[in-house]
């Protein structure tokens, strides 16, 4: 670990000086709630947040953008659009940072996204440890995310008077050096990270009944659960807990063209799954049209499907989706109604 400190009072001069090169991203109020956004004045900058409405990854991946423009006249011309700047994204909690690394894997294989990757790219992403649960929500510690060890470049963990600061990347290193004022730590400061680091595990529960890693192989003998038709009575299909994921990344690709019909813009916006329409296809049918099997599609995505691409679950454990389900629909409730019928021998 190469370990520094940073005390408190030069956070703000430190974001003033990287507003001068970067687009500095952080969490902020905004009015009880907590969202990520481009800070225009580093006291606004909250590092002691619970959690977002949305999670970061709308700063890589964002909620709409255009892919391209085109002229549809003789000679017709298509131009790629490829909207990055220089970013610093600063107080990613570590569950988000594990649905970062997922959404990397995601928008790098098979089909590379340039759009995404090229905004990865020009992004240093800061990190923060999680001291205290966000809230009765929060199930990061069942998920394995509570603490992370990559997909960062700095990451600062509360001292009290000051932040510790690993430095994990030469990119990070090289912002901490040119644009902050922190010292090496010393014995005692790795001392008092320790301490803070082993104290913070009682503050979390397991709210899980079983570990995580089983949930492929339940999920796998769970297809036809009567659990899917029971969320599907009660899911108003709004698409409000893919919207808040971190790790969902499903779009939708559509065309703007002008009243001349002479030009116009391709642009991408999130989509989801839970949505009546995401599943038409031509001819108005549909492949997952009732709401109970667009839940179990929701639910084998967080813990089997993105496993089995990408050796990772789905689900971080941030909670979001809990917080924001009108019809108080909870994975960890689902995934814990599995669990315990599989357990009790009673078939699925």
């Amino acid at each position: 670990m190469n370990l520094w400190i940073l005390d408190k009072e030069a956070i703000s001069p430190l974001v003033g000086a990287l507003m001068a090169d970067y687009q500095v991203v952080g969490p902020q109020a905004k009015g009880p709630e907590f969202v990520f956004g481009p800070i225009a004045d580093p006291a606004k900058l909250r590092l002691d947040y619970n959690t977002t409405i949305l999670p970061p990854k709308k700063v890589l991946q964002p909620p709409q953008e255009r892919l391209a423009t085109f002229t549809m006249q003789v000679g017709a011309h298509v131009e790629p659009v490829i909207e990055a700047g220089p970013t610093v994204l600063l107080g990613v909690h570590t569950c988000d940072l594990h649905a970062i690394q997922l959404l990397d894997h995601a928008f790098s294989q098979e089909y590379p996204d340039a759009h995404y990757l090229e905004r990865r790219r020009q992004t240093v992403i800061v990190g923060l440890e999680c001291l205290e649960p966000c809230d009765e929500h929060s199930f990061c510690k069942s998920m394995g995310t509570l603490t992370a060890d990559a997909g960062y470049d700095l990451h600062l963990t509360d001292l009290g008077p000051a932040y510790a600061v690993d430095v994990a990347t030469e990119a990070g290193e090289q912002l901490l050096s040119r644009y902050g004022t922190a010292r090496e730590a010393a014995d005692a400061d790795v001392r008092r990270l320790n301490e803070v680091l082993s104290a913070k595990w009682p503050h979390f529960t397991y709210r899980l009944d079983f570990d995580a890693a089983e949930l492929p192989a339940l999920l796998s003998a769970a297809y036809d659960h009567p659990l899917w038709d029971e969320l599907g009575e009660r899911c108003l299909a709004c698409g409000s807990c893919t919207n808040v994921c971190p790790t969902c990344y499903c779009f939708n690709v559509f065309d703007e063209v002008n009243m001349a019909l002479t030009e116009g813009e391709r642009r991408r916006r999130w989509d989801s799954c839970q949505l009546d329409e995401f599943a038409r296809v031509a001819g108005g049918e549909s492949f997952r049209e009732a709401r109970s099997a667009r839940q179990r599609h929701r639910f084998m995505r967080k813990g089997r499907y993105i496993y089995e691409k990408f050796g990772e679950l789905g689900c971080v454990g941030c909670g979001r989706c809990i917080r924001t389900c009108v019809a108080n629909i909870s994975i960890v409730d689902g995934f814990n109604a599995i669990h315990e019928t599989a357990v009790g021998g009673n078939g699925q």
